[in-house]
């Protein structure tokens, strides 16, 4: 596997460090990682509510058109 030059970068300065330290840089790193995992949670709930203007009736056309085409979209393929 090819390593990028920044994670190469990373993992050199990380080998250099002192053990001791070593689980610290890993749960800074760690929780770093789960704040990027949170923010494309959140732009993902930007979305919610995205249809609460549309009438219950235009709702549900829309949801059978996305039925629908669902259905003709994946007819082709085996079960």
């Amino acid at each position: 596997m090819i390593l990028s030059v920044e994670k190469d970068k990373l993992i050199n300065e990380i080998s250099l460090l002192p053990e001791d330290k070593l689980e610290e840089v890993y749960n800074i790193i760690h929780y770093f990682r789960l704040g990027t995992e949170k923010e494309k949670e959140n732009d993902i709930l930007s979305f919610s509510g995205s249809w609460k203007d549309m009438g219950d009736n235009k709702f549900d056309d829309y949801l059978s058109d996305i039925a629908e085409r669902r259905n003709k979209a994946f007819s082709s393929r085996g079960r």
